[in-house]
């Protein structure tokens, strides 16, 4: 049994910050058993002991973010005295807009996820993707920030929940060629519609997949090469019809893609 590698996530708040960046990280490398453990709410030094006793136990390193600047220095304090590595995700960060722009920090744990507007923006805009998923009302298309059209399993409804959670609001609908596409797509703007596309024997490979995880027989004409290769040329003809953007999303992660959309929607 191979030994399980450990990262620490130690915060103020609810670490989501770190977690995100070490997450990130990690898809650069080709590591199993690597393990994230938080640690949140820390308020006291005591706790940051216990938490670098952990990391040395474990051998692991820690990424943290935290925003009182005492606690910071007993961070750094405790783990050089015990040898394990330290990451302060947020301090570089915020001692440049000190820097930079002669500004001191508030250095009020939990800020990110303070109810304001942009978490009722948010809020609105999952329920907006929830509704209108899969077509189900297309409707939505017309008040929609980003529509995403494409064949099944290019990942419309993952990227309507992760741009959704970025504050847009996102419609998506599945384009079959059985199916007259709704005339709400030639009612808005092409700069608000995204087609998403794949590579055919990547398709062929997801949807054999698919159709496993649900007790059917893989030789299904829903997973064969003619009817997806029918299936992308009927979507790259209508995406070329409305002048939309496309993306070929073969092989990219969600978060890949959504960077890709929300910078051409800008």
């Amino acid at each position: 049994m191979k030994e399980e590698k450990w990262v620490l996530v130690c915060s103020d708040s609810i670490g989501e910050t770190a977690e995100s960046v070490v997450r990130a990280t990690l898809r650069q490398f080709e590591m199993e058993q690597v393990r994230i453990k938080r640690i949140s709410h820390i308020a006291t030094e005591e706790q940051i002991k216990e938490a670098v006793q952990e990391a040395l136990y474990k051998q692991a390193f820690i990424a943290y973010t935290l925003v009182q600047p005492e606690l910071r220095e007993a961070m750094k304090a405790e783990a050089i005295a015990l040898s394990v590595r330290a990451v302060d995700v947020m301090g570089p960060m915020m001692q440049a807009f000190v820097d930079t722009f002669n500004n001191r920090p508030l250095s009020v744990p939990g800020l990110l996820h303070r109810l304001d507007e942009d978490y009722f923006r948010r809020v609105e805009a999952v329920e907006f993707a929830v509704n209108y998923d899969d077509g189900k009302d297309t409707r939505g298309i017309l008040e929609a920030d980003i529509v995403l059209i494409g064949v099944s399993r290019t990942s419309k409804t993952p990227l309507s929940i992760f741009l959704a959670h970025k504050g847009c609001k996102v419609a998506n609908l599945p384009l079959v060629p059985e199916v007259k596409a709704p005339s709400e797509l030639y009612e808005i703007s092409k700069h608000r519609i995204v087609g998403l596309t794949m590579a055919a024997e990547s398709m062929m490979k997801v949807r054999s997949e698919r159709l496993k995880s649900i007790g059917l027989s893989q030789s299904a004409p829903y997973a064969s090469m003619a009817r997806i290769v029918e299936e992308i040329h009927y979507a790259n003809r209508l995406m070329s019809a409305l002048g939309c953007s496309v993306i070929d999303v073969t092989n990219k992660a969600i978060e890949e893609t959504a960077g890709m959309i929300l910078n051409r929607m800008e």
